[in-house]
This record gives C-alpha cells, sequence and structure tokens, in this order.
C-alpha cells in the first residue's frame, strides 16, 4: 500500500517507557499492541534472520555478551604474541651486536697475524746476515717464538673462521627482522589464534637451531663433507585451516603447470648453481686453512736452523720465503673472506630449497580451500625471484618447451 490513513490502522498501542535505575541508562522498554489483520499484510524480509520462538530479553543479553566476547582477539593468544615480539627483537639486536664483533674479529686477527709473520720472516732474515754471536741467538729465537704464535693463532683463526661466522650472523639478523614483520602483522590486521602462536616459536627455535650465537659446542661446522644449503624454517609446514578460501581460490590447472616448471628451473638451474659454487669455495677455504699453518710452521723450523752449517742456505730461504707466502695464503683467504662466500652460496641455495618446498606443499595439498590464494602465491613467487607476472609465465614456458636445455635462471636478484 502506498499511503496508509491514521484514521484505517485503528491502532489500539499503548507504549510503557520505564527505567529500572540511574545505572540502566539507555535502556528503553516498550509495548505495542497492533491488530493481527495489519500484521497480515506486512510481508517482512526474512533472509539471513534466525528466528527463535523461545526468544526473549534475557537470552538477548545473554547473546550479545557472547557476540562482544567472541568478537575480539583471545588475550591470551594476543600476550603470547606479544611475548614472541619482544623475543625476536632481542634476537635480532643479539645477532646484530655479535655480527659486528665477529667482523672485528677477522680483521683484527688478519692483520696482527699478518704483521706477526712479516716481522718473524724480517728477523730470519737479519738473523742470517748478522755474522753470529747474541744478536743472531736473539733473532732466531724471536723469529722461530713469532712463527710458533703465528701458526697457533692461524689454526685457531681457520678453525673458526671469523668473516663465515659474520656472515651467519647477518643472515640471522635478516630472518629474524622478516619473521618479526610477520608477527606484527599477523597482530594487526589478523585474528591471532593458538596456532599462529605454535607456529612463530617453532620458526623462532628454528633459527635459532640454524645460527647458533655461541662458539663452543654449538657452532656450525665450517668444513663439512658435503655442502649442503641452509635450512633455518620449521619442516613440518602447518596446513590452512579448511574453509578459510570458500570459493574460488585462484588456482587452476594452467597456474599448477606454471608452478612445476618454475620448480623444475630451480631445481636445475639456480639451486644446483649455488650448489656447485659452494663446493667450488668450501674447496679452495680448506686449501687455504691448511696451507696457512703448514708454512708458518716449515717457517719456524727454517728459522731456528739459520747461521747453521750443516743446513746450508735452505734454513734462510725456508724461514723468510715460508713466512711471506703464508702472509700472502692468510691475506687471501680472510682478507678475500673465503668462508663467508661459502655461507652466501650456502644460504641462497637454501632460498631455492625453501621456495621449492613452498610451491611443493601448496601443489600436494589436494583440496583447494587449504591452499595459499594463487593469485596471491603467483605474485609472491614473483617478487622472490625478482620477476613481474609476465616474466614470471615466459620462464614457464620457456622451461616447458626446452626443458633442461634452458639457459636462463629463475632468479633475476643473484
Amino acid at each position: 500500500m502506498a499511503t496508509l490513513k491514521a484514521s484505517s490502522l485503528l491502532l489500539n498501542s499503548s507504549i510503557n517507557f520505564s527505567s529500572s535505575n540511574s545505572k540502566q541508562r539507555g535502556i528503553v522498554r516498550a509495548t505495542i499492541n497492533i491488530p493481527k489483520r495489519v500484521i497480515s499484510n506486512i510481508s517482512l524480509p526474512t533472509k539471513g534472520l534466525i528466528v527463535d520462538e523461545k526468544f526473549s530479553p534475557k537470552n538477548a543479553n545473554t547473546i550479545t555478551k557472547i557476540n562482544e566476547k567472541s568478537s575480539g582477539p583471545d588475550p591470551l593468544v594476543m600476550a603470547k604474541l606479544y611475548a614472541i615480539l619482544e623475543a625476536v627483537a632481542d634476537r635480532v639486536e643479539m645477532h646484530r651486536n655479535i655480527g659486528d664483533q665477529r667482523t672485528n674479529w677477522n680483521t683484527l686477527l688478519l692483520t696482527s697475524i699478518n704483521a706477526i709473520t712479516l716481522a718473524a720472516a724480517t728477523m730470519a732474515g737479519i738473523a742470517s746476515i748478522s755474522g753470529g754471536g747474541a744478536p743472531e741467538a736473539a733473532m732466531k729465537v724471536s723469529s722461530t717464538a713469532m712463527y710458533v704464535a703465528a701458526t697457533g693463532m692461524l689454526s685457531i683463526v681457520n678453525k673458526i673462521q671469523p668473516s663465515q661466522l659474520a656472515e651467519e650472523q647477518r643472515n640471522a639478523v635478516r630472518l629474524f627482522k622478516q619473521l618479526q614483520n610477520q608477527i606484527q602483522i599477523i597482530l594487526s590486521i589478523g585474528n591471532p589464534t593458538a596456532v599462529d602462536v605454535k607456529e612463530m616459536m617453532e620458526k623462532v627455535l628454528a633459527l635459532d637451531e640454524a645460527y647458533p650465537l655461541p662458539l663452543l659446542g654449538a657452532m656450525l661446522e665450517k668444513f663439512p663433507a658435503d655442502v649442503e644449503p641452509a635450512v633455518w624454517w620449521p619442516q613440518n609446514r602447518r596446513k590452512q585451516p579448511k574453509g578459510i578460501n570458500q570459493g574460488y581460490n585462484g588456482w587452476n590447472g594452467k597456474l599448477e603447470k606454471e608452478m612445476r616448471e618454475i620448480i623444475n628451473v630451480i631445481k636445475r638451474k639456480d639451486k644446483e648453481e649455488y650448489l656447485r659454487l659452494g663446493g667450488k669455495a668450501l674447496k679452495l677455504n680448506k686449501f687455504l686453512a691448511i696451507s696457512g699453518p703448514v708454512l708458518t710452521g716449515l717457517a719456524a723450523i727454517g728459522s731456528a736452523f739459520v747461521g747453521s752449517p750443516s743446513h746450508g742456505d735452505w734454513a734462510v730461504v725456508l724461514g723468510v720465503a715460508g713466512g711471506a707466502l703464508a702472509s700472502v695464503v692468510n691475506a687471501l683467504e680472510h682478507g678475500g673472506q673465503v668462508g663467508m662466500v661459502f655461507e652466501m652460496y650456502r644460504c641462497n641455495a637454501g632460498f631455492f630449497n625453501l621456495m621449492e618446498e613452498s610451491i611443493e606443499s601448496n601443489l600436494r595439498e589436494e583440496e583447494l580451500e587449504r591452499r595459499e590464494n594463487g593469485e596471491v602465491f603467483e605474485m609472491k613467487v614473483g617478487l622472490q625471484l625478482g620477476r613481474s607476472l609476465s616474466q614470471l609465465r615466459d620462464l614457464a614456458e620457456a622451461s616447458c618447451v626446452k626443458g633442461e636445455d634452458i639457459e636462463e635462471f629463475a632468479s633475476k636478484l643473484f
């Protein structure tokens, strides 16, 4: 009806307003009596409404309280996430400070050992032309003592590899800051749950294991038998809750095929290349780490026999040339930071290994609702590889056509 006149409705209504007390302000109770013949002509929208015949004001108050509690995040979960966030921020500072300390170790020890070695070589040369007597003996003893000290220091430094330790701490700082950002995003835009708390705890502990702070007993093996990619993430990846992605999830046959081709390129090109380069850096580092102490040890023996008639000139050559070569080897190993280069290659291989596992875990999940949104996931893969979406699809198409003969690497970042 377009217009209803007041006289035709015959509303017999009585409205009672009561205020129970001064504390319950804004609560109004009203009773309206409307004839049934009027109600029968009014159609109300019922879509999305749940009608309960036993509904009463008491039930309404109870439902309101339940909704208020369920609408906000769990305070206990929030407190736990903030505790983890605080611990992660502390880890960032700890690894940054220790990384700076170990960088200083590398610089100071390199300079000190080379200075000691060159001084010992100089004393051995002077002892050979001093003409005997007390000056020659003093020079020989000093040169030998300095070579022995340099040999001991080189053995320790080559064992712990300060440049590699510093690179480990830099990687840990970057990864802990990445985890810190993830927690902040969950706190800002998400409704965190106990599952999020467990996942963040596992990531923190996995990073602690991958990049330990102490040296004794927990230091990573600096000269492993085989080069393995670095692993800093939990091995048991959690599944997304079922039904979190209702309807279209962005996945289709074309995207699945594209992701499989991207995995093939990562395995055949990027990951394999960095493991190969890591193996070469490891072999070079082993050779230099052994050569330095051996040369200073031989130089110490040669300097001890300088001036001896029975040993001729070879002692002088060994005492002087051995020290000079040891300085060159030490400068190449620690000045060139070969250990740091090996750790960088190992970490890059780990990055591609993580990408491979992430893509495979989504493809293995048969229930699309448990997968990460396909469009978002494709964009993330493109950003991690330094490619636009069109470049990513072109790479997948080229891999499909050329197969193992493809020359292009997946990543354009490094």
